[in-house]
């Protein structure tokens, strides 16, 4: 019995094993609301919630992550067992989105955070390893990049893209077609009844309580694995749709290439049976030529009828398809797959976003524009022939709306008109010149670094030196706008060794920071881990760091023992005062502390 208990308290363990079920297609879980009784799960879950940024944000019972103890875990343990456990609605904000409209949010309460990645946990070992490869969003070790990627792998020659849209995809899923799809491999009815729960728990808004009868909340942390489960229907549909798509092993040969061909032939024959000189070179002549006049052609007619590919990738509710085919076939894989939504998921294709475009033309997918060339440049491959090497290959773009979006979006930067023509001046941003030096640089630093980390995959990826240009200029006119100078003077001040430095001081020691500039080498590879194409395992979950200082029971500011309870702060920065608690989370720089109640009550009351 010792050795089950201690197997089921490992949450590496529990992981694993539900995982090794999962292989079984056929098999039903059944007992898995108990593994919400393991107290070990709820404290790795706590460390994973503890290392996000936004978990100091309140929800909307007015508690976040800051006064955390053990026993918080423990009573919400307790209402698990006897199903007393309900979850709060989520604080609903709005942020906004690109094309001038809002985005909603939910912002969930703090215990249930800890109980929705434990169920997230629990999920993502039984589904992870049946979920398709062409499915990137919100996924180990899968990002924007590898979903990029594989499509630049794997569209090459399609001709029309199909750019795919799900109208309102969080806000109307089918809560029955959900639970429906979850008891094919689920068999546990309280289980099923938590997710209810977190389905139906409603949000906050403007103090207003809100139901929810469709949908799940954007920012809930299972809601991610919750829409891959459910459109893990239309990846396992698009899959045996492929399967009965795809038509002929080759292409029948063009005609210009096949006369050529035939015409190549014809001069081999000859030149073996001739022997004068004179007439044997124009025929090695001929010989080249007709090398060079094939590379010029296709060597398969794009016009036969019995060839035909699909190709597909989803991320999110975002997908496209690339069709080697006809548009009478992309305009019936659109309508297929509508029906199918609609029928079967309950959804519908977004009409103004769902495109049919020619792959000479960009389709737009996670930000990029991605195109087909038309290329017929030419180069000799290892053996000394001559082909036709970058036709039909995938291009992915960033285009200067873009950059001149963002840039827009972040102040940094002014369009004038000259002669018609829009000239981009960089400005200064008002907002931030009452900041330090130090942070005005990292604020021009992340934005940045983060940009163009995101476009660093483009083939055009050298665009990105405008971006940086504009930010580098509009930092100097920030600065010089913040000390009443010139552009000029800020640089003289502040250059050290040809590069714009920030010194500072910390801890008694002059350090400096310096903006960045290193070169925009175009990536083949993601910034997040390739595709996933190993058999999925799940990763060390071994219990934390805040659980054991919790657990040692003393005071990390007065050394009494006892019960804890974990102080959480959102940055380091905030702690500018000389309070002696403050002074040691500084000097560990450690955004939490471990406080006896004594020392929680007076650090309330100002007197610590």
């Amino acid at each position: 019995m010792d050795n089950v208990r201690d197997i089921m308290r490992s949450p590496e363990r529990v992981l694993n094993s539900l995982n090794e079920h999962s292989k079984d297609s056929s098999y039903k879980f059944e007992r898995l609301y108990r593994i919400l009784f393991n107290e070990e799960l709820f404290y790795v879950a706590y460390q994973k919630i503890a290392s996000n940024g936004g978990s100091t944000t309140k929800g909307s019972d007015g508690r976040s992550i800051d006064e955390m103890s053990l026993a918080r875990i423990e009573t919400l343990i307790a209402s698990l067992k006897d199903e007393s456990y309900q979850p709060h609605p989520s604080r609903r904000v709005h942020i906004p989105k690109k094309n001038g409209k809002t985005r909603p949010l939910g912002i969930p309460a703090f215990e249930d955070k800890l109980v929705q990645e434990v169920v997230r946990m629990i999920l993502e070992a039984i589904y992870e390893g049946h979920f398709e490869t062409t499915s990137h969003g919100f996924r180990p070790k899968r990002s924007c990049h590898t979903a990029l990627l594989h499509i630049q792998k794997t569209f090459s020659g399609a001709k029309w893209f199909i750019e795919g849209d799900i109208k309102g995809f969080f806000d109307n899923i089918d809560h029955d077609v959900l639970v429906g799809i979850l008891r094919e491999r689920i068999s546990d009815d309280r289980f099923i009844r938590l997710i209810r729960k977190f389905l139906k728990a409603g949000y906050v808004e403007d103090w207003t309580f809100h139901n929810t009868y469709s949908g799940m909340p954007q920012g809930g942390i299972v809601s991610p694995i919750l829409a891959n489960i459910y459109l893990d229907k239309l990846d396992k549909y698009v899959k045996e749709y492929i399967r009965h798509f795809d038509m002929g092993t080759k292409r029948r040969p063009g005609k210009e290439s096949n006369d050529l061909a035939n015409e190549r032939k014809r001069t081999v024959r000859k030149l073996k049976k001739i022997k004068d000189g004179t007439e044997k070179a124009a025929l090695v002549a001929r010989l080249k030529a007709i090398e060079q006049e094939r590379a010029a052609f296709p060597s398969g007619d794009e016009m036969d009828g019995s060839y035909r590919r699909l190709k597909y990738i989803r991320y999110a509710d975002d997908f496209i398809l690339g069709v080697i085919g006809s548009k009478e076939d992309a305009l019936r894989i659109k309508e297929d797959i509508k029906s199918f939504l609609s029928e079967s998921l309950a959804l519908e294709l977004s009409e103004e976003k769902t495109l049919i475009t020619h792959t000479g033309k960009s389709a737009k997918f996670l930000g990029y524009e991605i195109t087909v060339t038309r290329n017929n440049h030419q180069r000799r491959d290892v053996q000394g022939r001559l082909r036709r090497t970058y036709g039909k290959r995938v291009r992915l773009n960033v285009s200067m709306a873009t950059l001149r979006d963002k840039l827009l979006e972040y102040g940094a930067m002014e369009i004038k008109l000259r002669n018609g023509k829009e000239i981009w001046k960089p400005k200064c941003r008002s907002g931030l010149i009452f900041n330090d030096d130090l942070e005005i640089l990292d604020r021009y630093n992340r934005e940045t670094v983060g940009f163009c980390n995101y476009y660093l995959i483009a083939n055009n990826c050298v665009v990105l030196h405008n971006f940086r240009y504009i930010m580098e200029y509009s930092m100097y006119k920030t600065f010089a706008g913040k000390y009443r100078s010139t552009v000029r003077k800020i640089n003289k001040k502040y250059r050290l060794n040809k590069l714009f430095t920030v010194k500072y001081e910390q801890k008694g020691v002059i350090k400096s920071r310096t903006f960045y500039k290193t070169s925009f080498k175009r990536r083949t590879t993601a910034f997040n881990g390739s595709c996933d194409i190993e058999p999925y395992s799940i990763a060390d979950a071994s219990r934390t760091n805040l659980t054991d200082r919790l657990k040692a029971e003393k005071c990390e500011l007065c050394g009494a023992t006892g019960k804890l309870i974990m102080h959480h702060v959102r940055n380091l920065k905030d702690l500018k005062e000389k309070e002696s608690w403050k002074r040691l989370m500084s000097a560990r720089k450690r955004k939490t502390i471990a406080l006896c109640p004594s020392c929680h009550r007076l650090r309330h009351l100002g007197k610590v």
